[in-house]
C-alpha cells in the first residue's frame, strides 16, 4: 500500500468518530466519508442498523446519495473513506454505481477474526475483501495507525460482558 497523505489519514480520523457516534447512539460502530477529487466532503454517515435493518450501512448510504446526486464522472473520481472494510452488499454497491478509490481502516477478515476470538457467532455473510467482490476497484488498506480506535470500538460493541 502507498503512503497515505495527511488528507487521507483526515478523513479516515473523521471515519472513527462517525464510528464513535454511531456506537454512542445504539448502532454498530462504523463511519464513512466520501470526498470529490477536489478534496470537499461529500457525504458522510454512519452505522444505522440499530432498528433491525441490518443494510443500513454507510457505504451504501453513499453508493445510493451519489447515484443520485453526482454524474458518472464524478463519482469515478470520488473517494470512499471507511472505517472498515466494505461488505460484500457495500462492495458491490460501490462497483455499481461507479465509485472510485476506497481507504478503509480495518480488515473484513481482521474484523472476522475479532468477532471470533470474542466468541461472538459468524456473520450472515462472508469477509470477502473487497477486491474480491468487485476486482477492478481501486482498494488501499487496512490502515495500521488507526486500527486501534476502531477495534476498541469493536470490542466495546461485540465483546460479551
Amino acid at each position: 500500500m502507498k503512503t497515505l497523505s495527511d488528507h487521507d489519514l483526515h478523513h479516515l480520523r473523521r471515519c472513527v468518530e462517525l464510528a464513535t457516534t454511531g456506537l454512542e447512539a445504539g448502532n454498530e460502530p462504523f463511519g464513512s466519508v466520501l470526498v470529490s477529487a477536489d478534496g470537499h466532503v461529500l457525504f458522510e454517515d454512519h452505522n444505522r442498523e440499530k432498528d433491525g435493518d441490518h443494510t443500513r450501512h454507510p457505504e451504501l448510504a453513499i453508493a445510493q446519495w451519489a447515484v443520485a446526486n453526482l454524474p458518472p464522472d464524478e463519482r469515478a473520481t470520488a473517494t470512499v473513506y471507511t472505517s472498515g472494510e466494505h461488505c460484500p452488499m457495500c462492495s458491490a454497491a460501490h462497483a455499481w454505481v461507479g465509485l472510485g478509490r476506497i481507504v478503509f481502516i480495518v480488515a473484513s477478515t481482521r474484523f472476522a477474526a475479532l468477532l471470533e476470538s470474542w466468541g461472538v457467532g459468524p456473520s450472515p455473510v462472508a469477509a470477502l475483501p473487497i477486491t474480491t467482490v468487485a476486482p477492478q476497484l481501486p482498494v488501499e488498506g487496512p490502515v495500521e495507525a488507526l486500527a486501534g480506535e476502531m477495534e476498541a470500538l469493536y470490542e466495546r460493541c461485540f465483546r460479551p460482558a
